[in-house]
């Protein structure tokens, strides 16, 4: 993990053609491949459906303001001191946690601290050398989308980073979850206008793995709340007993939360139109 303020593109080294550089929408896996496809990146849209940016969205629609921060950082506690916010714990702590329920439910809920092994990692990484980092679930896809055409240039280049899971021995597991929820972001791009052919600077619009990823979206979505309780990580979180989670998790477009992060913290956008 590199360290605060560092920039990940000077230590990655893939290929020219892993970058996507003729797409103006990309998207790759994890944290390689968000190094990858964010180079000149107008936008980093990091997407956890499971459950990092489904918390950030029930946050935000409650109001707060949530800090991502790195996992298993003994400096957390302090930085929540210093922020005057409350720090989310592991699931099975009880109190504020990575499971939207928790945060859905809570008395009260001002400013977050949210850890988490990927999508929290992932924007603290892309905050350091991308100038917009979004964390977008399927609860927010579409609000996001509509978000991102209306207000960057038609040219922009948008990498969309699918966070994935973790194998015991940390290597990335690929999670469809968020091959679906990222597929949900890119729909709405192409619905609302954004993408095809920018004859100014030469770009293409969508990536072939961006176009996969919205028809893996547009197949799931008549059994998307199924989906997503069948597949890999929706069968471990209802096995441990969070089956609440998933079904927020399913909420399509049910929220109008844009999570932009904004001087180290995702903030409710006071007013769409102004931004």
């Amino acid at each position: 993990m590199n360290a605060p303020g560092s920039s990940p593109r000077h230590t990655h080294s893939a290929h020219a053609a892993h970058r996507q550089l003729p797409f103006t929408v990309r998207l790759d896996w994890g944290l390689d491949g968000a190094r990858a496809v964010s180079a000149a990146a107008d936008l980093a849209v990091v997407v956890d459906v499971l459950s990092f940016s489904t918390c950030v969205s029930v946050a935000l629609d409650r109001g707060a303001e949530v800090f991502p921060y790195r996992w298993r950082d003994t400096t957390a506690e302090d930085f929540a001191a210093h922020h005057r916010a409350q720090l989310a714990g592991p699931r099975n702590g009880g109190g504020l946690s990575l499971s939207p329920a928790s945060l859905r439910t809570a008395d009260a809920l001002d400013r977050l601290v949210l850890p988490s092994p990927n999508g929290s990692e992932l924007c603290h990484v892309l905050a350091a050398d991308v100038p917009l980092v979004a964390a977008v679930c399927l609860r927010n896809a579409a609000a996001t989308a509509e978000w991102v055409a209306a207000t960057l240039p038609a040219g922009a280049v948008v990498a969309v980073v699918a966070a994935g899971e973790r194998w015991p021995d940390g290597t990335l597991r690929p999670a469809v979850e968020d091959q679906i929820g990222a597929g949900a972001f890119i729909a709405g791009l192409a619905a609302a206008g954004k993408g095809g052919y920018e004859a100014g600077d030469g770009r293409h619009g969508y990536a072939p793995e961006a176009v996969a990823a919205m028809a893996v979206f547009e197949a799931a979505e008549p059994r998307l709340r199924e989906t997503l309780e069948q597949c890999s990580s929706g069968r471990e979180l209802t096995g441990a007993g969070y089956a609440g989670d998933v079904d927020i998790a399913a909420e399509l477009d049910q929220s109008d939360s844009v999570a932009i992060l904004r001087d180290g913290a995702f903030r409710p956008l006071p007013d769409r139109a102004d931004n």
